[in-house]
């Protein structure tokens, strides 16, 4: 969730959703919930991210507390457009949101649960950095009903992860999935590669490292240097080298070979899982134009063409809810042109692709240009559906980053 907000419309302070908005009551229904603490700043990291000396006027004791004020605001909101369901996924994100401890989570997801409801077959994941996991903390994670783990690997070389200003250490990773697994979580480990100075014999020391540890689900992202972050500045004053572009797509390849051949299936631009029953369901419901809620400052949500996000420092969200305020900052009512758009540049990030008779009719037409440019795979377009080659899925990642931000 990069730090930045969209510019769109003021948001009235009753809240985000339009009168007359047409919500299917049937339909997906996801929840994302923010947490936005972390012990130390990655130098790569540009998400909405605080550490205890930059609250300034928040405090991490009351957060759990003002999310479920939030919950409860957004249920009143969805009633209002005959929208509030059961919610089909959870995820907690940051961050690092087993900085709290694990019963401030179960508390929030208590929340979620009485006021929405949650599917009988609900995919409930906490995001987790390795140092931060232990055994106390995921059975009483467990025990509040969460079903998966996703944990912040991203490298096992020594000298990549001091470059991105992780303090965990490789062996700490191995302790987490063991402590995730003793209490039937599925797991989940998140891999960076491009790092500066990584070459790709240590990409695939990496990769390897992550095979071995068995997980369920696995996420490759390219290391991107946003404006602003630590990891821009030292590149800019010559410390570290730019990230190479066709380094990058070499690692992608790598990974795409040694995860198939691993037993790994890839499903999404980034993602790999074991079987089609563990792939994320949250992060495809973005990919599929799903409703989702986003809690906790500069979350971002989706309801019914409506993209609204909210104010991004945890002292103005607070101070917004404590006067039953909605803290929505923003928000964007996407015309019919708009949704085409965002339905093309979402879904053909799938392995499922997309219905060629779905797309806009200029899309259609262009079709042909893909398949020529290697973009897409040209007998998938032609028996109907539009799927990205390995070559499209390495220019994809960046092109659609902020619609989901």
């Amino acid at each position: 969730m990069g730090s930045a907000l969209p510019l769109g419309e003021p948001v009235p302070t009753d809240g985000p959703l339009p009168p007359g908005l047409r919500v299917d009551p049937h339909g997906p229904f996801s929840v994302y919930l923010h947490v936005p603490f972390c012990r130390v700043r990655c130098g790569y990291c540009d998400f909405n991210t605080y550490t205890a000396t930059e609250l300034r006027g928040a405090r991490q004791d009351e957060y759990a507390d003002t999310v479920l004020r939030e919950i409860d605001l957004a249920a009143t909101m969805l009633d209002r457009v005959g929208g509030r369901r059961p919610a089909g996924t959870v995820f907690f994100g940051g961050g690092t949101p087993t900085l709290l401890p694990a019963g401030d989570l179960a508390r929030m997801l208590d929340g979620v649960r009485e006021a929405f409801g949650l599917a009988d077959d609900a995919e409930i994941t906490v995001e987790a950095n390795p140092d931060t996991v232990s055994a106390a903390v995921t059975a009483e994670l467990a025990a509040s009903g969460v079903t998966r783990m996703s944990i912040g690997m991203q490298s096992a070389v020594p000298h990549v992860l001091a470059t991105l200003d992780r303090t965990h250490r490789p062996e700490s990773v191995r302790a987490a999935v063991t402590a995730a697994r003793a209490e039937g979580l599925d797991v989940s480990v998140d891999l960076i590669y491009g790092a500066p100075g990584e070459s790709l014999d240590d990409w695939r020391r990496s990769l390897e490292a992550a095979i071995s540890l068995e997980p369920d689900h696995l996420s490759a992202y390219a290391l991107i240097v946003e404006e602003g972050t630590k990891l821009a500045r030292q590149i800019r004053r010559g410390e570290l080298a730019t990230p190479d572009d066709d380094l990058q797509a070499d690692m992608y390849e790598l990974a795409d070979e040694l995860l198939t051949s691993a037993g790994f299936d890839w499903y999404e631009v980034s993602n790999w899982a074991r079987d089609e029953r563990q792939r994320s369901r949250h992060n495809l419901a973005y990919w599929t134009g799903a409703d989702w809620w986003g809690f906790g400052p500069g979350a971002h949500s989706h309801i019914a063409g409506v993209r609204f996000w909210n104010v991004k420092h945890p002292a103005a969200y607070a101070q917004r809810l404590a006067h039953t305020e909605s803290p929505a900052a923003g928000r964007e009512v996407t015309d019919a042109a708009a949704r085409g758009l965002e339905t093309v540049l979402l879904r053909t990030r799938i392995r499922d692709g997309l219905a060629l008779a779905d797309l806009p009719g200029d899309a259609r037409r262009q079709t042909a240009a893909l398949i020529a440019d290697g973009l897409v795979d040209g007998p998938a377009a032609l028996g109907g559906r539009i799927v990205l080659t390995r070559r499209g899925r390495l220019l994809a990642d960046a092109v659609v980053r902020a619609l989901t931000d």
